[in-house]
């Protein structure tokens, strides 16, 4: 998550002007206000992140420790493919993150009935990552969200409508997820062919190869 300094800079002439930062991460935060700090010629000076929360030095500092201890700077990648056949779906997803010093890489699939398309497939794709996320304990971080689905990522944003029952109880269940577990996404649609570590994770599943792998990132 980054976040945003507000302050209030003391002139010469003793008035103050209100000031603030570029969204910057939590360390570049912390640095740039104990620069500003340093000067002697700022009052007020607070924290906030992106979702209006505010924080003095002291309990942002205290909030980094608390931050380098939990999963942050959430990457995850989605991808579902449909095997019209069988009416089943192969869901990939690959989830990367970093916890203390390390960064680390998730790599997981599931297998999963009675799907009828492909856009049902993308959905239930993102739904099985977001639950890996809860199971990290992921809350109240924001999450950049990638697939090679348009329609999905679009209709997530509310940019796109979406007329059909089946997706649209799709969307509820992820929303509620989001919310429940606090998540500000990011949605980015991009190429398939960036998408392909999520899109063999599927491909396999469908395969009846079951994967989950974390790893540590040098």
């Amino acid at each position: 998550m980054n976040y945003r300094i507000e302050w209030k800079q003391i002139l010469k002439n003793k008035e103050k002007v209100q000031c603030s930062s570029d969204w910057i991460s939590a360390e570049s935060a912390i640095q740039l206000g104990e620069e500003l700090e340093r000067n002697g010629k700022v009052t007020d000076l607070y924290f906030y992140d992106e979702m209006g929360v505010s924080w003095n030095m002291k309990e942002m500092r205290k909030l980094l420790t608390e931050i380098e201890e939990e999963p942050h700077d959430i990457t995850l990648y989605f991808d579902g493919g449909f095997q019209k056949e069988t009416y089943q779906a192969g869901l990939g997803a690959v989830i990367f993150y970093h916890q203390g010093k390390k960064k680390y890489r998730i790599r997981a699939n599931n297998l999963i009935n009675e799907m009828e398309t492909n856009n049902e497939a993308e959905y239930a794709a993102l739904y099985f990552a977001l639950g890996i996320l809860e199971e990290l304990g992921v809350e109240y971080k924001t999450c950049e969200i990638k697939g090679d689905s348009q329609v999905v990522l679009k209709q997530l944003e509310g940019e796109w409508p979406c007329y059909e029952d089946v997706l649209n109880r799709w969307l509820d269940r992820i929303e509620e997820k989001i919310n429940k577990m606090g998540i500000r996404p990011r949605y980015t649609v991009i190429s398939r062919k960036d998408n392909k570590e999520a899109d063999k994770l599927a491909t396999q599943a469908l395969e009846g190869k079951e994967i989950y792998a974390k790893t540590i990132i040098l």
